[in-house]
């Protein structure tokens, strides 16, 4: 079975239904074919992202992750200390801890990241889906 690491875009595009999901993502997501992971990392930005106004979260951060957690069924992918090594390893060319964190995730896991952040492409050993 695929291992799929949702990038934070993703899974809030997933939870809203938004039309910025492609379709082909979406159908992937739904279709039981793939064990779909997150990580602890993707909680914390969207709180952060939520705090600082750039998601609008009702009725507020946190009870939208928890909300968003009840009704997406997802495995957590452990935070450890070979994920945070891993993370300062990964050539990109900014310094976003998310990006560095989720990417980490996928590559310590062997996980398919999910993203159409083209900013994580040519990560070397990085498998990306986002189509």
């Amino acid at each position: 079975m695929r291992k799929l690491l949702l990038d934070t875009h993703i899974w809030v595009w997933h939870v809203n239904a938004s039309e910025h999901l492609p379709e082909g993502i979406r159908r992937l997501i739904v279709s039981g074919e793939a064990a779909r992971w997150i990580s602890p990392i993707t909680l914390w930005e969207v709180i952060l992202l939520g705090q600082r106004g750039r998601l609008d979260l009702q009725p507020d951060p946190f009870r939208w992750v928890s909300e968003a957690l009840d009704g997406f069924r997802c495995s957590e992918a452990p935070l450890t200390h070979e994920v945070a090594i891993e993370s300062r390893k990964i050539p990109l060319a900014h310094q976003d801890p998310a990006d560095r964190f989720i990417a980490a995730t996928a590559l310590v896991y062997g996980f398919e990241l999910v993203t159409c952040d083209r900013r994580l492409e040519g990560i070397p050993g990085l498998r990306i889906v986002n189509r």
